[in-house]
């Protein structure tokens, strides 16, 4: 079996991380995987909908990592997993899952991947995607307002409450860890280039270890 390669893509709300693993996978289409580390966040099905609002979705512990890394290491094994999916609007877990197959290369994007060392020694290449924070923040007020339905008012609320302070006490911080930082994400062109380079040798030279 080829050797399967775990790529982490982190970086701040807003800063670009997303579309940049978003683009690679489409670029290789079904040749890679992606997994979400926000489709981790922990079920509260215990909770009404006004109390899931108010939780500190920016908090390592609001994320069940230690199944993410049970699903790194299935996939690592030649596994495909059954990845949970995070409904916005509801603040919840969704009922469906998501299949994700155990391709030679997995990217993995969100926040806070780099903070947790169980999940960070998974990694094979760690990117962090480094972007100012008035973009980001505007990024963010832009995208709940059209995609999860949010009111400007809540946006504001929570980056002041919780997104910023959690982005310095752990976000910032676990930059260190990074193998490559990149400025402004998917809006870098020339870092794009290397990382879908490198991903192309990765994957002829998994073919021919299968042929």
């Amino acid at each position: 079996m080829a050797e399967i390669t775990v790529i982490g893509i982190a970086g701040g709300t807003g800063s670009g991380k997303t579309t940049l693993a978003k683009n690679i996978a489409a670029c290789f289409e079904e040749r890679i995987s992606l997994l979400r580390h926000d489709d981790y966040y922990k079920a509260h099905d215990e909770l009404t909908y006004e109390e899931r609002a108010a939780l500190n979705y920016d908090h390592p512990n609001a994320f069940d990592t230690s199944l993410l890394c049970e699903h790194i290491r299935r996939l690592k094994a030649g596994e495909d997993i059954e990845s949970p999916v995070y409904d916005y609007t509801v603040h919840n877990r969704a009922k469906e899952t998501r299949t994700v197959h155990a391709s030679p290369v997995i990217l993995l994007e969100g926040i806070l991947i780099f903070e947790n060392e169980e999940l960070r020694n998974l990694l094979d290449m760690k990117i962090f995607v480094d972007t100012d924070a008035d973009v980001r923040i505007v990024r963010r007020i832009v995208r709940d307002v059209k995609k999860r339905a949010r009111t400007l008012d809540s946006i504001v609320e929570q980056y002041l409450t919780t997104v910023k302070p959690m982005h310095e006490a752990f976000v910032e911080p676990s930059k260190k860890y990074a193998d490559i930082i990149i400025p402004e994400g998917g809006k870098n062109p020339v870092a794009y280039g290397m990382i879908i380079d490198k991903i192309e040798k990765h994957l002829k030279s998994s073919e021919k270890t299968e042929d």
